[in-house]
């Protein structure tokens, strides 16, 4: 808000008036309310002076008492919009967003349609968690003010939330100029970068920090981004300076949310506890506390607090269904996942008349390593990457956008694409190529891993693509597996959804692979099966397996993926913090602990139980 002066006071409140606009634009808040409040007891209802004395209130955060000031000018002069703005403002600040946007309607109504206009409105719909409704609106003021550095930031900031990372990507492009923003804001748009795996250009943001004096919420946001790198020793430090006097009250519950996962990465669980549940006794709303319940549970787990871990992460799941009815209410509209791509399959006739053309050898195909989520396809990659000759790109849905290019040609996925050209094959196989060199830097010769667990789903046309490709399919005890994934904290909404429930879990795992195991038999892919609990226990043997099947020389960093993990820094996927841990065999069996809470689910995995012959373990 700005404040200026016009009026038909008296020579003597014009004075005054004028001093609280010199003393508001010089950010001398105090000293502008008494003046404004001197003119408005000698000409109350003046609507100059109450716009000023508004805005001093607002930037004194009184926004009750702003909101009261601004209602009386839009009572006297109703038709100004920007009296309409301001009031919205006011709500927005004082936690009133439906009230704040139904405003925000009438100042557009009004004529209201600046950069800055829309950006409140954004803002008021990221407060009010509709991250679509923020990214649309957002997306208009940055078209407005495309050089506003605090405008792209929370629009990155709405795209990362709806999970629109190509479009986050592209807003970030090219931006280098960040001035305007204060330390504080320079640490999320670096924390963001990170999310987004754009490690090299946050680092570059975050380096910008070292030539200010950071405020307490950009130490803190900093010292997240450390411990999310796997930088522990910097991460306590800042901390540390952090924990104790004014800037400990001011942080919260967020300092001790951050105290706890150190605590909780040094082995510290029952300090890490203690933390936990006095965070969780400062949230406010159900909505918000599976931020906390999902890693309170996994140090009551290491506790060995097995009952008070499983009512902790039920909990959780149904906090962050609630979080989903803000966040991506059509998610939870739909209903648990119907896993509805597990529905169709290929068809033998038409796979008989696949006319693959000129095809990639496996040396020049892409490693797919594919599995159910928390199978320990993240070690695999962390594996395969530390050889010199692959190159990993993380998580992406590159195999889904090319299953979007085949059914953009007009064919029915997966029992009509015989009806392809070698020639369409080729382009989209070319297309598939692009977006992973979009995604990641590659050097003469290397190969991509592409590590995408559920591309298992996507067999058919990773095969109609690359039918030379290796495929490595992750296969851990299925109890482990459900039960790994009903700890994990995942963003996905539709995987939100499927793990929000043991049964619908379980039957989501099943459908899986019963579809992986049909569509194997008639396209007959090239694949190792590796097995977690073998994998883990004789770790060189089965390396050197993936290495021979692979048809890779041999390369004694793939002995050392957690060396590797930490020094390549970010790492995206939930693992983060156990892949940069030495090969060890602490994960294996650990469903036992729960047996109780999972032997309603268990006849659901039998058969694959007794498929790979997990029946008495």
């Amino acid at each position: 808000m700005t404040a200026s002066f016009r009026s038909s006071l008296p020579p003597e409140l014009q004075a005054s008036l004028r001093e609280a606009v010199t003393a508001f634009n010089a950010g001398r808040f105090e000293s502008a309310a008494r003046s404004c409040e001197r003119v408005l007891a000698r000409a109350p209802g003046n609507l100059r002076a109450l716009g000023v004395y508004g805005a001093v209130l607002h930037a004194q955060e009184r926004y009750t008492e702003a909101e009261r000031v601004f209602g009386e000018l839009v009572d006297a002069d109703p038709n100004t919009a920007m009296h309409w703005m301001n009031l919205a403002t006011a709500r927005r600040g004082a936690g009133k967003f439906e009230d704040a946007l139904r405003a925000y309607m009438r100042a557009s109504e009004l004529g209201c349609a600046t950069a800055d206009f829309y950006f409140n409105v954004g803002l008021t719909h990221l407060d009010r968690r509709d991250y679509e409704s923020a990214r649309a609106v957002l997306k208009k003021a940055l078209e407005l003010a495309p050089a506003d550095a605090l405008i792209r930031s929370e629009y990155v900031h709405a795209c990362y939330e709806t999970l629109q990372t190509d479009e986050a990507l592209e807003a970030l492009q090219g931006w280098t100029e960040f001035s305007g923003l204060t330390p504080e804001q320079l640490a999320d748009v670096g924390q963001r970068m990170m999310n987004l795996g754009e490690t090299e250009r946050a680092e570059h943001v975050l380096s910008r920090l070292g030539s200010h004096e950071l405020d307490a919420r950009a130490m803190l946001t900093l010292a997240q981004i450390m411990e999310r790198t796997n930088r522990l020793p910097e991460a306590q430090r800042l901390v540390e300076q952090l924990s104790s006097g004014a800037r400990a009250a001011s942080l919260g519950m967020d300092l001790l949310v951050t105290r706890a996962q150190l605590a909780q990465r040094a082995g510290d669980h029952e300090r890490a506890r203690e933390w936990f549940q006095e965070a969780l006794s400062q949230v406010v709303h159900e909505h918000d506390r599976h931020f906390v319940l999902f890693p309170l549970a996994k140090s009551l787990d290491a506790l060995k607090r097995y009952d008070e871990a499983f009512a902790a992460m039920a909990e959780a799941h149904t906090s962050q269904v609630a979080h989903l009815k803000l966040t991506a209410p059509m998610a939870v509209a739909r209903g648990t996942p119907t896993w509805d791509i597990t529905r169709w399959g290929c068809d033998p006739a038409d796979i008989a008349q696949w006319d693959y053309g000129d095809v990639p050898a496996l040396e020049e195909s892409p490693v797919f390593v594919v599995a159910f989520p928390r199978s320990g396809t993240t070690l695999l990659e962390q594996t395969l990457d530390a050889h010199p000759q692959l190159k990993s790109m993380d998580e992406q849905p590159i195999v889904q956008a090319a299953l979007d290019d085949v059914i953009a040609e007009g064919v029915h996925y997966p029992e009509e694409m015989g009806k392809l050209t070698a020639q369409q094959v080729a382009a989209i196989r070319a297309r598939y190529f692009e977006r992973a060199a979009a995604k990641v830097k590659r050097t003469p010769g290397q190969r991509i891993v592409d590590k995408n667990p559920l591309n298992m789903l996507r067999l058919p046309v990773i095969k109609r693509l690359f039918p030379n490709a290796p495929i490595i399919l992750a296969v851990r005890h299925p109890c482990d597996v459900v039960l790994s994934c009903f700890m994990q904290h995942f963003r996905a909404p539709h995987f939100v959804m499927l793990c929000s429930d043991l049964q619908t879990l379980a039957d989501g795992y099943r459908r899986s692979f019963d579809f992986w195991y049909e569509q194997s038999a008639l396209l007959s892919p090239n694949v190792l099966e590796v097995r977690y609990e073998s994998f883990v226990a004789d770790f060189e043997r089965g390396v050197r397996e993936i290495a021979d099947f692979l048809r890779l020389p041999w390369h004694d960093g793939m002995l050392a993926p957690a060396e590797h993990a930490r020094a390549k820094g970010y790492i995206s996927t939930p693992s983060y913090s156990q892949v940069v841990q030495p090969v060890n065999q602490k994960a294996v069996g650990r469903w036992r602990a729960y047996e109780r809470h999972l032997a309603p689910i268990i006849p659901q995995l039998q058969t694959y139980l007794r498929r790979w012959d997990y029946s008495d373990r």
